[in-house]
């Protein structure tokens, strides 16, 4: 089952011309999940000839307008395809204040249904068939949420050479087995499906987390993140100014990720417009100092997401 996470914007704060705001899509088997929505979003999704029809749910970490100015054209869009299946958006509260004053002052036209929840408690916010995405809380100036979608445990590897030796024949009965239940043969035995499946493997998971100021406890919403997308909007010279606007440094950004166990890869995001595309590069050689799997995300960058075993 394929799982990939695309970087449709990686800019904070300003729309810059080679650098669109921040925005994620996660493409599970065909379907499409949005976390945020800033300027460009819509620009980046269409050079990457992803089906805007198939997004089901839009996260949003907070109400600022660098996370959210990209959502109406969006909403825009999905008119012009033939949707017929609701559109749900997640968030912190004023988001459905948000959506229903830009469909009455533009006039959209909408032919399908939005559901907005706003989120006043974190922990899951949607389940899926296998996986579930959850909130968590972050530390900015407005109200505002990180998110993680884990998937289920998978069933362990099975082993052929178990079922022969048990003497349970090739053929259906191994599907029986590979599914979890039990079989029973001509000779009276039963085989159980823990005589030939392997330990429970672990399914995938991906985290987002921006804007925010730098606390311990994010690194434990975050483990064993198979790719963790998180803002290192400053260099550590910046600390200061990090602070005062809550946000974060390259360098706490590695520190989350070294601190939580079991990331795969670090992908910085949310960068300050005052760094080029050649500044960036400290701020990935801070990260990197602290977890060395770290990378600098750009515009339409994509990370396909693997079964570790």
């Amino acid at each position: 089952m394929n799982l990939e996470a695309f970087i449709l914007g990686c800019g904070g704060m300003m729309h810059l011309p080679h650098r669109h705001l921040t925005s994620v899509l996660l493409r599970r088997e065909g379907e499409l999940f949005l976390f945020d929505g800033g300027e460009g979003t819509q620009i980046s999704i269409r050079r990457l000839n992803l089906r805007w029809k198939k997004i089901t749910a839009i996260f949003v970490s907070h109400m600022h307008a660098d996370h959210v100015t990209g959502l109406p054209g969006i909403l825009m869009l999905s008119s012009q395809v033939d949707r017929e299946e609701p559109l749900y958006l997640f968030g912190p509260p004023k988001l459905a204040d948000y959506i229903e004053n830009n469909r009455r002052s533009l006039d959209m036209y909408i032919n399908y249904e939005i559901i907005v929840k706003e989120i006043t408690e974190p922990g899951i916010v949607w389940r899926g068939d296998g996986f579930h995405v959850r909130s968590f809380p972050l530390r900015h100036t407005k109200t505002c949420y990180g998110y993680a979608m884990e998937e289920e445990a998978r069933p362990g590897a099975f082993h052929p050479e178990l079922a022969s030796s048990l003497g349970v024949p090739r053929g259906p009965l191994w599907s029986v087995l590979q599914s979890g239940e039990s079989v029973s043969l001509s000779d009276g035995r039963t085989v159980t499906s823990a005589e030939v499946m392997g330990q429970a493997r672990s399914g995938r998971k991906f985290s987002y987390v921006t804007d925010s100021l730098y606390f311990p406890e994010i690194a434990r919403e975050v483990a064993n993140s198979d790719l963790l997308v998180c803002e290192g909007m400053f260099e550590s010279a910046l600390l200061e100014s990090a602070v005062e606007k809550k946000h974060m440094t390259a360098e706490q950004a590695g520190r989350i990720a070294r601190d939580a166990g079991g990331i795969r890869r670090l992908a910085l995001i949310h960068y300050s417009p005052r760094y080029t595309e050649r500044d960036l590069k400290r701020l990935l050689d801070e990260a990197r100092l602290v977890f060395p799997d770290t990378v600098l995300s750009k515009d339409r960058m994509e990370f396909p997401i693997e079964y570790v075993d």
